[in-house]
């Protein structure tokens, strides 16, 4: 049968789309036949880290392929966003981060390395917490009342320190609301920021109560406050730092999920059903339960409108609390 241009060149293209639907089928099918590597905003130890970790563990178990956990962490997180953003589309790097990179960062600084919506395909949620706001066990401030009183005496002298942009806004919106002025110290990540408060280095911080917690536990650091509504399940006898005198304070974090931009649609929802299976485990549920945070999933769509809603609330709230990007 003799064919036109126009149909020869219509045939071609079917030909090619059905060979790129056939070659992204077998992709999925066979996906994942490697190692997948999971990028980690913030450093080891830090709750993000501990996540990815749990999460790894099961995906190794349901797949049979190592999960790696390579941390980047510095900058808030701005190098490893922007270096996964930069990865083969192929599902096997995956960004295990939190608002930090996706709802906050752009409203922080005035130029950001990647874009928090082109750049990725969304997977899931995977949690979300609350943190605590902490000093030395060897501090005078016995209550968050004695902190106040203290930082209104003596203006722009107390020290708070942060390694996530969660921590620094908790800390700014603290300032802002309680009409207090503490010196912001920065830091690579929040158990690093941990080390110079136990060491005596700052007087304060509001860290993620994974990293928080166990040191409160141990003795090494006393709990003045909780950053959301309800009291943590993990220090029922520590008020919320609403009840403790600054009222309407409401400030927890999130983690999730993200592939670059171009992975194939059937790889992400490969890959949202391996995360999902994996919030569900018992690794997981451990570090819920140890971190008094909970565990949250959503399709990748659900994740997409959730981050649109989430990066203007964090953008109204580091607007209120008059930081200046950088």
């Amino acid at each position: 049968m003799n064919m036109t241009p126009w149909t020869r060149r219509f045939a071609l293209a079917a030909s090619t789309l059905l060979l790129c639907l056939a070659h992204t089928q077998t992709q999925a099918q066979n996906y994942p036949s490697k190692p997948i590597t999971f990028v980690v905003p913030f450093a080891a130890g830090s709750a993000t880290d501990l996540l990815a970790r749990a999460l790894g563990k099961s995906i190794t178990e349901q797949t049979g392929q190592a999960v790696v956990v390579e941390n980047k962490a510095g900058a808030s997180g701005m190098p490893a966003a922007a270096g996964a953003a930069r990865a083969a589309p192929d599902g096997y790097t995956v960004l295990i981060t939190t608002n930090t990179t996706h709802a906050a960062n752009e409203h922080l600084y005035k130029k950001l390395p990647y874009d928090p919506v082109k750049d990725f395909a969304p997977l899931t949620g995977l949690g979300k917490g609350g943190q605590v706001l902490v000093v030395n066990a060897n501090s005078p401030y016995q209550s968050l009342g004695d902190l106040l009183a203290a930082a209104r005496q003596s203006p722009g002298k107390l020290t708070f320190g942060s390694g996530s942009s969660s921590s620094r806004v908790a800390g700014e919106m603290l300032k802002q609301m309680a009409g207090i002025d503490l010196l912001h110290i920065p830091y690579k990540s929040n158990p690093l920021a941990i080390t110079d408060l136990l060491s005596g280095m700052i007087d304060l911080m509001i860290t993620d109560a994974s990293t928080g917690v166990p040191q409160v536990k141990a003795g090494k650091l006393r709990a003045l406050g909780y950053s959301t509504p309800a009291r943590s399940p993990l220090l029922p006898e520590v008020p919320t730092i609403a009840e403790a005198g600054v009222k309407g304070y409401d400030m927890g974090y999130w983690f999730a999920a993200y592939a670059p931009a171009g992975t194939p649609a059937a790889v992400v929802s490969k890959l949202n059903q391996l995360l999902v299976t994996a919030v569900k485990s018992e690794a997981s549920k451990s570090f819920f339960e140890a971190s008094g945070g909970e565990a949250w999933t959503s399709t990748p769509a659900e994740l997409a409108r959730f981050q649109a809603a989430e990066t203007a609330k964090w953008g109204k709230v580091i607007k209120a609390a008059g930081i200046t990007p950088e």
